[in-house]
This record gives structure tokens, C-alpha cells and sequence, in this order.
């Protein structure tokens, strides 16, 4: 089954860069058009490890997702700003844990939603609305979210990559508060947002500037201000950290395996 959240319009720009099928570009999909093409390239041009950091960034998902699934008993997942499928989806990953668990899709784009529904077309305990994390009041009162999700046990509210397309006059941590305010002790928050700590400043300006003609203008924040979405939460050890490093996986010949990271991810649970 399937829903809209909120009556955000059916039609599709193909003229002007959208975030989502740039970050599909960078991870390798098909679902982008010229347009977005263009832009991810300039994108390239400045730095040009970013496909790299788009899979880094999807690995710290998956092994979040596996940690809670499998260390925490979480069945119940929220991913907000789930963008256009990829390989390693959070219910694919779900299922392989613990078959019978339950999973929410969210995104404000309508490509993003359109293919995420084909590709969930029969999945079990699985939907996709759209819906915009701006607005959590009618994101968390609509019908396939309490279809499929039980507020009065522990859920796990995915936030990969999404707020740093969210301005802080916006106010990005109200949204992140009310969605946690909806959840019961105990429910996990799994939040990576990009930075440019550390970036040299006139490449990391060029590309915030790529990214205001797109569909989202970006908002990178520092490692203090990533920190405060955090607040309520008790955060799972290693803390927040760059991507690659949250519990990174051993390599075969037993170093790590970290990747490249553009920001910090972390993993939180309600106290």
C-alpha cells in the first residue's frame, strides 16, 4: 500500500538539478536525468571522492540498521528522506535480521517515491509515502505510518543524509525533536549529515554554490551543531563520528574498512 502524507503535487521538474537523483548519480543509478548529471559532475569536479563518500555514508546505514536489528531488537523503522533505491535497502536489510519486521519510506520527492514503489511493490511490512521531514506533525498522523508502525513500542527514526538540505531557519532540530517526542525510552535515532570541518574553504564554497541552482540548497554543519539533534539521546558508542568510522568493519586481512567521509554519522537511543 501507499500514501501521501501531505498534497505536495504530482508533477516532476527534469529541468533543474534534484538532490536525490544526484546522489543516485554518485552512487551509480539510473534514475537521474541530464540535468542532474551536469550538476553532479561540477559537483565531481571539486571533489571528486564523492561517489566514494556517497557508499561510505550508505555503509554506515547498513551497519547501523544491522547493529539495531540484531544487537538492540528493533523492528520498527522510520527512514526519512530515503531517497531513490539503491542496492542494501533498509528492508532488505531488515528482513535477512529478523524477518516480519516493519518499514516506513519517507521522501518529498516524487521520483524518489514513484521508484521506490515499484520496488516495493508486494513487499511485506513495507510502504513508502511522501512526506516532508519539515512537517513531522502530518508525516507521524498519517494512515500508513500508524498502519504500520506501533508509537507505544521502540522505533528506529532513520535521518541519513536528509537534514542537510533542511536551513536552520527551518529549524531542523524542532522536527528532529518532535519526531522523538513521538517515540517511546529507548527508540534509536540514526542521523548522518554532511560537514565541511576540515574541507579547504574556497572548494567547499564552489560546491555549496552547485547546490544552490538544485532542488535543495546544502547546509553543512559543524560537528557541534550536527551534536544538538542528538539532544534527549543517549548516543551508542563510538559517539558521533565521520562516517567510516562508526563501528567500521574488518577488511579479510583484518584492518578496517572506513572509506572516505564528507561528514559524521551516529546512533542514539531515546532515554
Amino acid at each position: 500500500m501507499v500514501s501521501a502524507a501531505t498534497p505536495i503535487g504530482t508533477d516532476i521538474d527534469q529541468s533543474r538539478p534534484n538532490v536525490a537523483r544526484m546522489y543516485d548519480y554518485y552512487l551509480g543509478g539510473c534514475h537521474n536525468f541530464a540535468p542532474d548529471r551536469a550538476a553532479a559532475e561540477q559537483v565531481l569536479s571539486i571533489f571528486p571522492d564523492t561517489p566514494v563518500a556517497a557508499q561510505t555514508n550508505r555503509h554506515f546505514l547498513r551497519r547501523a540498521v544491522r547493529h539495531l536489528a540484531t544487537e538492540r531488537g528493533v523492528r520498527q523503522f522510520l527512514d526519512i528522506g530515503a531517497g531513490l533505491p539503491t542496492q542494501g535497502n533498509v528492508h532488505e536489510i531488515v528482513r535477512e535480521c529478523v524477518p516480519g519486521s516493519r518499514v516506513v519510506y519517507v521522501d518529498v520527492d516524487p521520483v524518489a517515491v514513484a521508484y521506490a514503489r515499484q520496488l516495493l511493490a508486494g513487499a511485506p511490512d513495507t510502504t513508502v509515502l511522501r512526506a516532508d521531514v519539515r512537517r513531522p506533525d502530518e508525516l507521524l498522523a498519517d494512515s500508513e505510518v500508524n498502519r504500520l508502525i506501533d508509537f507505544s513500542e521502540p522505533v528506529a527514526v532513520l535521518l541519513v543524509a536528509v537534514l542537510h538540505f533542511v536551513r536552520d531557519a527551518e529549524d531542523p532540530w524542532a522536527s528532529v525533536a518532535r519526531l522523538r517526542d513521538a517515540t517511546v525510552p529507548g527508540s534509536p535515532l540514526v542521523l548522518s549529515h554532511l560537514t565541511l570541518d576540515g574541507a579547504p574553504p574556497v572548494p567547499a564554497q564552489a560546491g555549496k554554490a552547485v547546490y544552490q541552482q538544485s532542488s535543495a540548497p546544502l547546509v553543512p554543519r559543524t560537528h557541534a551543531d550536527i551534536s544538538r539533534f542528538f539532544d534527549g539521546y543517549d548516543q551508542i558508542e563510538p559517539g558521533l563520528v565521520w562516517w567510516g568510522d562508526w563501528r567500521p568493519e574488518r577488511s579479510p586481512d583484518g584492518g578496517r574498512q572506513s572509506g572516505v567521509s564528507h561528514g559524521y554519522g551516529g546512533v542514539g537511543l531515546r532515554r
